[in-house]
């Protein structure tokens, strides 16, 4: 028995073209333009998104105090704290404290920060704020305090 047995055919070797040092000069030193142009804008950026979730997250536990006044008929005081709606303060007989609380777990402010705050606040009822970037009272730019008095502004 005569097998007969099929070869490919051999492909032609193709020339492999890459790029030249120039090119890739060239290139980048346009990325580098662009991003030097695009950085800074972007960078700034990044304090009105950190500004716009801390607002966002006061209004969160104000509305979640709010709703902690309706079932125990008064706020939690200074000492008890934002902890208060995780955590059903001890000591302290409430009959009405909603089970698995009235947020989940309390998040820190954009900056690492734990949010303040006070009862009876300076500014209103209660006091929810962060201490902005710097980390301390005061402030202003992005180092401003931000409080539930002030989302607006």
């Amino acid at each position: 028995m005569l097998q007969t047995m099929k070869y490919a055919k051999p492909q032609p070797v193709k020339l492999q073209r890459g790029f030249t040092l120039l090119e890739i000069i060239v290139v980048v030193t346009i990325i580098a333009i662009l991003a030097a142009y695009i950085a800074p804008k972007v960078a700034g950026r990044v304090d009105d998104a950190r500004i716009s979730k801390a607002k966002s997250d006061i209004r969160v536990l104000e509305s979640s105090m709010e709703l902690y006044k309706l079932d125990n008929f008064t706020y939690p005081g200074t000492g008890q704290g934002l902890e208060a709606l995780v955590n059903k303060p001890s000591g302290q007989e409430l009959k009405h404290w909603r089970k698995g609380g009235y947020i989940k777990k309390l998040n820190r402010d954009p900056w690492g920060n734990d949010y303040q705050y006070r009862f009876p606040g300076a500014n209103g009822e209660f006091d929810i704020y962060s201490l902005g970037a710097d980390s301390a009272v005061g402030g202003s730019d992005t180092a401003a305090d931000i409080g539930n008095w002030n989302l607006d502004s």
